[in-house]
């Protein structure tokens, strides 16, 4: 990938999805460095919700380049993903107006139950297509979305994992890599959240801490994210052939799936 830097920059690779995020450096900066972020971006660094945004370039080939200061951090723990941190940070971005309206306005998508179906159903591999179980399951999410399409709709990042919370050394949390961020139900992030690293026991504990005293409504939509979730990340770790990640996602869905709200 040519970047299209003055040759005094040099670039390492970060880990991540995408396989375009970089530490960039040259004798005087070093920065993140990332191809085609969300416009969403510089709102986010505004708020203090992602590291600050120094600079922007489009190269010839129509690419955008973000730099994002580059901070001393380091990645949450499965169990720090259950901290009160993590609770209000979500909280902050699903309950912010203005960020709603800015991501409105600059074109953010809005999903609908049936989207994240879609996205499933998208590029899925022939075994998981055949399996009865997730077939069920799946066709059980088609039926019920009337249940909960009506939901409120808010800014939702769309990819809740670990990687993706980095906390600075002055204890400072930030999420970063917002390629997905959406226009959607909150209860769609907070199951991402739930059932990668929460145990279920402890579920009503931690939506208290965020706000949400269940009622019926609210259970509804949360089994209906949490199966969705569970889904596309079994979708997801198939593809990246992590089986023994599949079997015990399979195994929550079953556990979610044979007490569902409707029988």
């Amino acid at each position: 990938m040519d970047y299209q830097l003055d040759p005094n920059w040099t670039l390492e690779p970060i880990g991540g999805d995408t396989g375009e995020a970089f530490l960039a450096s040259n004798s005087n900066e070093r920065v993140f460095m990332k191809r085609n972020s969300s416009p969403f971006l510089a709102v986010l660094s505004m708020e203090g919700i992602a590291p600050r945004l120094i600079w922007t370039k489009r190269t010839s080939n129509g690419d955008i380049l973000t730099a994002q200061e580059w901070l001393p951090c380091q990645v949450l723990s499965d169990n720090e993903m259950r901290d009160n941190q993590v609770i209000n940070l979500l909280h902050e971005y699903h309950h912010s107006e203005y960020l709603n309206n800015m991501l409105m306005k600059i074109g953010g998508v809005i999903y609908n139950p049936i989207d994240f179906v879609h996205d499933f159903d998208r590029d899925l591999h022939p075994h998981l297509k055949e399996h009865s179980f997730l077939s069920e399951v799946k066709h059980y999410l088609e039926e019920t979305i009337i249940y909960i399409e009506q939901a409120p709709k808010t800014v939702c990042h769309g990819d809740l994992n670990r990687r993706n919370f980095l906390i600075s050394d002055q204890n400072r949390l930030y999420l970063v890599d917002w390629e997905m961020v959406k226009i959607a139900d909150p209860m769609s992030d907070i199951a991402q959240i739930l059932v990668q690293y929460v145990p279920m026991e402890s579920w009503g504990e931690w939506l208290e801490r965020y706000g949400i005293e269940l009622n019926a409504s609210h259970y509804c939509r949360l089994e209906w994210y949490s199966l969705m979730s569970l889904l596309t990340l079994i979708k997801k770790d198939f593809k990246e052939e992590r089986f023994v990640a599949v079997n015990e996602k399979i195994l929550l869905l079953k556990h979610i799936f044979k007490n569902r709200y409707y029988q």
